[in-house]
């Protein structure tokens, strides 16, 4: 008997000790991933145990009796991205767990249940990767194009740029993963190097906040983010093919991760092929475009509060130019101006890039180390090189094609070191000095006189903001400080061709200041000024010759004056009923010395063919705008979205509407809200 009761305990004894570890306490708190609010009522569920919990008004869960082991746990929420993490429980453990809010109304995907407080007091515009996927087939500035506020200038099926306000190019500042690119931004026809599906999240800042960042501070800043490494410690992946009908394109993107105790790495690459695409009655010949792109992110903690990140992206591109778009003489160019069908073009499709074409290559490498000092202090510093290479091809004789016409080699080094912290609970500073040194050079061997000169470039800045946070009134102030030292050899028109040399020692001075006040409803009131300055670019002072895609001969100005703006912005925002959410934004904006590239009444006929002629000059200009952005929660799974951007650009000095203006848009769109926000 005693037998079979020891035997029998022997047994039971794994389930007893079991049920005993299947009593473990897991709870904790939902926040939101930047301004560390709550979020009240979110899902937590642990998939392995079937099990989960909802978050109280403040955030708090509290997850039912469970047993040790690991578990992969989704916190999800309406209006949120859902987010997984990866949790081994071996006894009662508290988690905090931080999951990304949407902009209240600026993402289509689904409206916040709740109202999001941004830490500034301009609204942030965000394209998430959800969104980034959906438009696999696009380039990065085409993606933002249905965003209120920002537009595009398009030159050719491949080649776009963003304009937020009505600037673009040199009057945006574009990050590249918290740096400035650098490359060959200059002119309509360069669009950035950057292959969005590498990409997690795209900010649009305005306001104080874009003083933090070294650039021309005269318009928005532009924040492309990688997408951030999932706490698994499995290999996980994920694969997209994606195809166009018109060009008949093709792609494919494969990513994987893995996150090791204190490593985690990440693999991305792209691979993208168009033919010519199609008008109604034939094909744009030579239209179709190559490329091939590579990321790679590396993380690694040293411990609670030293972390350093490796970050390293190649962009290659190869762009057919519209074999049409260059004509031989002046007779033709005047036909080509009128006639309905292009020269050149064909009746048949073809995947093959002849002359005119473009070659791209942009490689990033980052390092940067982050000190955690306490919860109040945080160091950050980043280095990053930057080399672009941009060779343009011509139709040219005696088998001359495939020699450059133009081939330009640029190299950067970018250095920054930032402190975040609180003086008190309310009050928050941010600070940093940056510097980036840049040499851009003309490849010897194409036989052709520069269009952009060789220059160096010395860039030092600091910047300082401050915020102030309370319960319904928050306002920020910053102040920026750019010494540009710029050295510039340049070749002389004239007959006798000599070099000419060029020094140029400017500095540049930013302030901002903003103010925004949440109403007892939930109503907000936001009100911001700053003052900008930009130097005249490169392109703009010294540029003089053909410019390929833009089918143009470019003349600059070395006697271009700086540009200073003065802009307001004055915004309102909230929701109705909790299912309709708005927000109305103004903005003027007084600039002054505006740089435009002139048309001139003139034609001109050279070797390579008869073009117009564009003359960078100067005038007072002033743009206004109004953008207008809603929602509409018509179901608990569908979403109206309606966005609408008013522009107004005059030449105050000659009393005439400014050029190269986008125009006045409406949006509206039905869509399904993503299963994350349901």
């Amino acid at each position: 008997m005693s037998r079979f009761f020891y035997l029998g305990l022997f047994f039971l004894f794994p389930l007893i000790s079991f049920s005993q570890k299947c009593e473990l306490k897991v709870l904790g708190r939902v926040q939101e991933v930047d301004c560390l609010d709550p979020i009240p009522f979110a899902n937590v569920y642990f998939k392995e145990a079937e099990i989960g919990a909802v978050c109280d008004e403040k955030g708090f869960f509290e997850i039912p009796p469970i047993c040790q082991g690991s578990f992969h746990v989704a916190v999800s929420h309406i209006g949120c991205k859902t987010r997984e993490f990866y949790i081994t429980v071996r006894r009662d453990t508290t988690l905090l767990l931080k999951i990304e809010q949407f902009s209240q109304i600026m993402d289509e995907l689904a409206i916040a249940a709740t109202a999001t407080e941004e830490p500034s007091t301009q609204s942030l515009i965000h394209l998430d990767a959800h969104e980034i996927s959906q438009n696999s087939d696009k380039n990065m500035a085409n993606m933002l194009d249905n965003l209120a506020g920002v537009s595009t200038i398009k030159n050719g099926n491949n080649i776009a740029k963003p304009v937020v306000n009505g600037l673009y190019g040199e009057r945006l500042i574009l990050l590249n993963n918290g740096v400035t690119q650098s490359g060959q931004q200059w002119g309509a026809d360069h669009s950035p190097e950057i292959d969005p599906l590498a990409v997690g999240k795209i900010t649009v800042i305005k306001g104080v906040s874009a003083l933090a960042y070294q650039g021309s501070n005269l318009g928005s800043t532009i924040l492309v983010s990688p997408p951030k490494i999932d706490s698994e410690p499995h290999l996980h992946g994920s694969a997209r093919y994606f195809f166009e009908s018109n060009g008949l394109g093709n792609g494919l993107n494969i990513r994987v991760q893995k996150h090791h105790q204190k490593f985690a790495w990440s693999m991305m690459g792209t691979a993208k092929k168009k033919g010519d695409s199609r008008a109604a009655s034939y094909f744009l010949t030579n239209t179709g475009a190559l490329e091939g792109d590579f990321a790679l992110q590396a993380e690694y903690n040293h411990n609670a509060s030293l972390k350093s990140k490796l970050f390293f992206s190649s962009f290659n591109a190869h762009y057919g130019v519209l074999r049409g778009a260059h004509i031989g003489n002046l007779a033709d160019l005047e036909e080509a101006l009128v006639k309905d069908v292009p020269f050149y073009t064909k009746d048949y499709f073809s995947y093959q890039i002849n002359a005119p074409f473009q070659k791209v290559n942009h490689h990033l490498l980052k390092w940067e180390t982050v000190l955690m000092i306490n919860e109040d202090h945080k160091f950050d510093f980043t280095h990053a090189v930057q080399w672009d290479l941009r060779k343009e091809f011509d139709v040219r004789r005696a088998g001359r094609s495939l020699r450059p016409a133009l081939s330009l080699n640029q190299t950067s080094n970018f250095t920054e070191l930032k402190y975040k912290g609180y003086l008190s609970s309310d009050w928050e500073v941010s600070s940093g000095f940056q510097s980036n040194l840049t040499n851009n050079l003309n490849e010897p061997g194409t036989g052709i006189l520069p269009l952009i000169p060789d220059y160096t470039s010395s860039k030092l800045g600091i910047f300082i903001l401050v915020k102030k946070k309370q319960q319904q009134f928050n306002f920020e102030l910053g102040g920026r400080y750019d010494y540009l030292d710029q050295r510039v050899a340049t070749i002389t028109r004239g007959i006798v061709k000599e070099i000419k040399r060029y020094h140029n020692n400017v500095s540049n001075i930013g302030l901002a200041g903003g103010a925004r006040y949440i109403f007892s409803n939930g109503t907000n009131l936001s009100y911001n000024i700053g003052l900008a300055s930009r130097n005249p670019g490169i392109n703009e002072l010294y540029s003089f010759g053909l410019h390929q895609g833009v089918s143009g001969i470019e003349e600059g100005d070395p006697d271009l004056l700086r540009e200073d703006a003065l802009k307001n912005t004055l915004s309102i925002g909230g929701k109705i009923n909790s299912k309709i959410l708005y927000e109305i934004l103004y903005f003027d904006q007084a600039i002054e010395n505006f740089i435009f590239l002139n048309p001139q009444n003139e034609f001109r006929t050279t070797i390579r063919g008869s073009f117009p002629v564009f003359k960078y000059t100067q005038t007072r200009a002033r743009i206004l705008g109004l953008d207008f952005t809603s929602a509409f929660l018509l179901t608990d799974r569908i979403n109206i979205s309606f966005k609408a951007s008013y522009l107004k650009g005059t030449d105050i000095q000659n009393n005439i509407p400014l050029i190269y203006l986008p125009s006045n848009n409406l949006f509206l769109s039905f869509q399904k809200a993503s299963s994350e926000s349901w």
